[in-house]
């Protein structure tokens, strides 16, 4: 079973309850959102912003499944680039309950396969907060390779963040 498939509309009013069950455990490590993001209209907004996004090519905004096919989260290529760049970044999460059982792992896998061989990129970035282990180990578990620390790089729960920045490279592509 795939454990990523691309965002439909219809995945509103699941979205949004998952979450608002993990509003507080996201918290810490995502940007400050309104009331209204946490509702199936907002994740409606945000979901056709990103399916946009992916007509232009310029993102594939996928959701992260369980064995049953219940959404636990969400992962996403965003700002691709073609041209003699051919990179994006990834970012991702996973609700609280469903930590720790290595579909976050799974996920990345296959969202990098996706990048590499369907979209012929050459180079995946990632970002985490200092101190967010359990992301580092997703994607150092994927291959991706520590690159550096960028300073206040993104406003993440209210604040200018510093964050350790990874990459992995399509050893395949050659041109």
């Amino acid at each position: 079973m795939s454990r990523t498939r691309l965002v439909t509309r219809d995945d509103a009013p699941e979205l949004a309850e998952v979450l608002r069950l993990n509003r507080d455990f996201l918290a810490p490590w995502e940007p400050v959102r309104s009331d209204a993001y946490f509702t199936e209209a907002g994740q409606g907004t945000v979901i056709g912003e990103a399916l946009a996004r992916h007509d232009r090519g310029s993102s594939v905004p996928h959701v992260i499944v369980d064995d049953t096919g219940r959404i636990v989260g969400r992962i996403m290529l965003n700002g691709i680039v073609r041209g003699p760049f051919l990179s994006c970044s990834v970012g991702y999460w996973v609700a609280a309950d469903d930590n720790g059982r290595g579909l976050a792992t799974e996920a990345m896998a296959e969202i990098k396969h996706l990048a590499f061989e369907q979209l012929g990129l050459h180079r995946i970035e990632a970002g985490t907060l200092l101190h967010n282990a359990a992301s580092q180990r997703v994607l150092e578990r994927n291959g991706f390779l520590r690159i550096g620390i960028a300073q206040k790089y993104l406003h993440i729960a209210g604040t200018w963040q510093d964050h350790v920045l990874f990459h992995v490279l399509n050893e395949g592509k050659t041109a």
